[in-house]
């Protein structure tokens, strides 16, 4: 007989699996940076994922020991370990999914695109690797700048000439579960029942739109420009919080592993599967933009653009703009030699 330890446990349980999908077909995922303060805690999640039936963890040191832990959870995905560029090979072949979450993280003081000299190199990096051992994997990116790494990897896909911009998203549904968060606070909402439809980011100097949410709610702009800038800073909130130790690296595992579920249901032929993703889109003119899309099998299956703004939108979208052509050409110019 179970005690009712053991029926909390349990339910415990049942709540991490939230994140499964009925597996039509079981897929391999790679996790670049498997060893860092996302890739761990996404590498746990993901373990318990019933559409994955091989998660090859990769870093540059410490993958055995990460490997080990993991592969003890009683959950049928095999786990393998990949340390070093020779091992990358072995990683990637046969993946439907790639995770990128290597990289430096912000340290007090810093902004995102104070990584750009060390993550845009580790970037390009893996990203050749997987242009050249998995080119139809869809490739998820989460290093920072995500306005700089995410044309870095197009760029060096057109260059190996496998290129398919459907493939490569830039991940930014931390903001989006943390615009869900912050709602449910504001309004006093259950978060649970909350789900902000539409939501525009930009990793560096983000700026975010939040309107049609579920329950209904309505904003104004004062309200607007609070919640904005309370998603805006909340990483910086975990940074100071950590006091030098790391980032927002437990939320952004949860969040990108959110992601790759959307994307292996899309990838078994389920429908309706929308997340916000940085990705190449003509949206506003600039080459780039994040905005919710749909998900294949082939990856982004539909834009879903931006809708009609209103005239407070409109403005802070003009405000951001230049930066984020800025941005996006820096991660241009970083693989072309520029």
């Amino acid at each position: 007989m179970f005690s009712r330890t053991a029926f909390r446990l349990h339910d415990a349980s049942k709540a991490i699996r939230g994140f499964s999908v009925a597996a039509q077909n079981q897929q391999k995922v790679a996790v670049l940076g498997a060893a860092g303060g996302i890739g761990q805690p996404m590498s746990l999640l993901m373990k318990q994922h019933t559409a994955i039936s091989h998660l090859a963890l990769y870093d540059i040191v410490n993958t055995p020991g990460v490997v080990a832990d993991i592969s003890h959870i009683c959950t049928p995905a095999k786990v393998t370990s990949h340390q070093g560029p020779d091992d990358l090979q072995s990683a990637l072949e046969g993946c439907a999914a790639v995770v990128i979450p290597a990289g430096v993280p912000r340290k007090p003081g810093m902004t995102r695109d104070d990584l750009f000299n060390t993550n845009a190199s580790i970037v390009q990096t893996l990203s050749e690797a997987c242009a050249k051992f998995c080119p139809k994997a869809i490739i998820c990116i989460i290093s920072n700048p995500v306005n700089s790494t995410v044309p870095i990897a197009s760029e060096v896909f057109k260059k190996a000439g496998v290129y398919d911009p459907a493939r490569i998203l830039g991940v930014t549904t931390l903001d989006i579960v943390r615009a869900n968060t912050f709602v449910a606070e504001a309004k006093a909402i259950e978060p649970k029942k909350v789900s902000v439809k539409k939501v525009l980011t930009y990793a560096a100097r983000m700026i975010l739109f939040v309107f049609k949410t579920s329950p209904k709610t309505s904003f104004t702009d004062e309200e607007t420009e609070k919640l904005t800038d309370r998603i805006q800073n909340a990483g910086t909130e975990v940074v100071n919080a950590k006091a030098g130790s790391g980032s927002a690296t437990l939320s952004m595992a949860y969040a990108g592993t959110k992601f790759i579920s959307s994307v292996l249901a899309a990838l078994n032929g389920q429908k309706n599967m929308v997340e916000c993703a940085f990705i190449k889109s003509d949206v506003c003119d600039t080459g780039y933009f994040a905005s919710p899309v749909e998900l294949g099998p082939n990856g982004v299956e539909t834009n879903l653009g931006i809708g009609k703004l209103s005239a407070y939108e409109t403005k802070k979208l003009e405000e951001v703009i230049p930066e984020l052509k800025k941005n996006i050409k820096k991660g241009e110019d970083f693989v072309l030699g520029k």
